[in-house]
């Protein structure tokens, strides 16, 4: 198990979960009944295909261990493994809070320290 999972939102939704204190999940997740997660091997794909050219992205990074049995590993892209949390995030298991700029190039720069 990796040590961290990564979930990208808009900044509207991590303003939205800081107020309840929980992410319930993008209008996405929802839909899918699940929360979207990536590992870093996967994320750069998952920034290109889903939030291509959009400002203002937060990247949580989340210790898959702290999620208990309601973090699961399906596949999806390719046959894939992705972590899904089937059941909202509760704030205090996010262990790093990372903006997400968007580069010259259109290419979303993702941030040194996470090693991504």
């Amino acid at each position: 198990m990796p040590d961290f999972i990564y979930k990208i939102l808009r900044q509207t939704e991590w303003l939205a979960a800081q107020a309840t204190g929980q992410l319930d999940g993008a209008p996405v997740d929802i839909a899918d009944g699940f929360i979207h997660f990536s590992t870093a091997r996967q994320v750069r794909e998952t920034a290109a295909r889903h939030f291509s050219g959009e400002m203002d992205l937060i990247l949580l990074a989340v210790a898959p261990d702290k999620l208990g049995a309601a973090l699961r590993w399906e596949p999806s892209r390719g046959g894939d493994l992705f972590p899904h949390l089937y059941g909202p995030l509760p704030l205090n298991r996010v262990a790093e809070v990372y903006k997400l700029p968007l580069g010259d190039d259109g290419v979303h720069m993702f941030a040194v320290e996470t090693g991504i």
